[in-house]
């Protein structure tokens, strides 16, 4: 059973199921759309054209297809899709004649049936790798690393949330070579995880990769790096890592490049498409005030109250403001509702809450 959707600009046959797992026939998450928006919103924001492009899990091609037609003109110079499974090959040449994309005529378009390591490895290169499985990106690491071209981008899912945020850290030592910490900051403390985790393999190649552009929502978690090569660059990389909050070591650098969030921001509210899309463009609105600040972590206010007995919560913004007129960054973050992300010291918070 299929049924058509829409998602972007295109039209989906995509398999008809109840339950999103990994036992279906063809994998589609209706809940990833946001995740491919923000894709194609930071590579028409990047000063890049004629990209050589991999989508190594394709499954339906979604995200190929959307690529092909939302991204810029010039940006595309090759657009590599595979999959190894027979019925996700199928799908994908259905919804391309659906979307009437002649894929056989288009020397742009390149489809293949293979292992996702091999067909990585067999390739001669890439400038913009999308990793999206379903759990851990571990297994697809080192190939897409291996494969990435300088001032490539490597964008990277992790959905195993529970092994990062610090319900199993056991999995998570093993998986990502740190240790998680379960508490009001986790889904920052597991997104840094899992940033030096792909570092760490990248340095083995001299392979500099630095975060342009990072976010944890829902189920998930979602990091773009920009690849720089040289053995200086990787050393000034692995300086950048350390302990945080009695976790890790974990990724002490920023974790956005301010000038692309703001391309990105402004990208999305010109868009007919993105602009309606409420839940994108707040995201992205608090990720744009996020990125001024150098503040690694972030305090939760409830928890803070509970812990200091402090009965009455003041309005957020009221607090803010009054970090900021004591001389110190302050904002939101998009980790958590109740959380504010500024320089200030816990105990200086704690004086702003009484």
């Amino acid at each position: 059973m299929h049924e058509i959707i829409q998602e972007g600009l295109i039209k989906l046959k995509i398999p008809k199921y109840q339950k999103i797992s990994k036992e279906m026939e063809v994998f589609y998450n209706p809940v990833m759309s946001l995740n491919r928006d923000i894709s194609i919103l930071l590579l028409n924001s990047i000063n890049k054209n004629n990209l050589q492009i991999a989508d190594p899990l394709a499954a339906t091609g979604v995200r190929s297809i959307r690529f092909l037609r939302e991204l810029g003109k010039n940006k595309i110079k090759k657009i590599h899709i595979n999959d190894y499974n027979e019925d996700a090959i199928k799908l994908i040449k259905e919804n391309f004649a659906l979307n009437k994309i002649n894929y056989k005529n288009d020397n742009k378009i390149i489809i293949k049936k293979d292992d996702a390591n091999l067909f990585l490895l067999n390739s001669a290169g890439f400038d913009y790798i999308d990793i999206d499985p379903f759990g851990s990106p571990n297994f697809l690491l080192n190939s897409a690393i291996v494969r990435l071209a300088r001032n490539g981008i490597l964008a990277v899912t992790a959905t195993d949330t529970s092994s990062l945020c610090g319900t199993f850290p056991k999995a998570c030592l093993r998986k990502y070579w740190a240790m998680p910490k379960k508490d009001a900051v986790m889904h920052e403390t597991g997104l840094r995880i899992l940033i030096r985790k792909i570092q760490l393999v990248a340095a083995q190649y001299d392979k500099a990769l630095t975060p342009i552009f990072s976010y944890s929502k829902e189920h998930y978690m979602r990091i773009f790096l920009r690849n720089d090569k040289g053995k200086n660059k990787v050393d000034n990389i692995l300086k950048q890592h350390g302990d945080f909050n009695n976790a890790g070591p974990v990724w002490l650098g920023r974790l956005w490049d301010k000038s692309l969030v703001n391309k990105i921001f402004y990208n999305a509210i010109n868009n007919r498409i993105f602009k309606q899309n409420k839940d994108l463009i707040n995201l992205l609105k608090i990720i744009k005030e996020e990125s001024k600040m150098n503040a690694v972590g972030f305090f939760d206010l409830h928890d803070i109250c509970e812990r200091n007995r402090i009965r009455h919560l003041q309005k957020k913004e009221a607090i803010i403001n009054k970090i900021k007129k004591l001389g110190y960054e302050a904002g939101e973050t998009h980790f958590k509702g109740e959380g504010v992300r500024s320089s200030i010291s816990l105990k200086k918070l704690i004086n702003v809450l009484k």
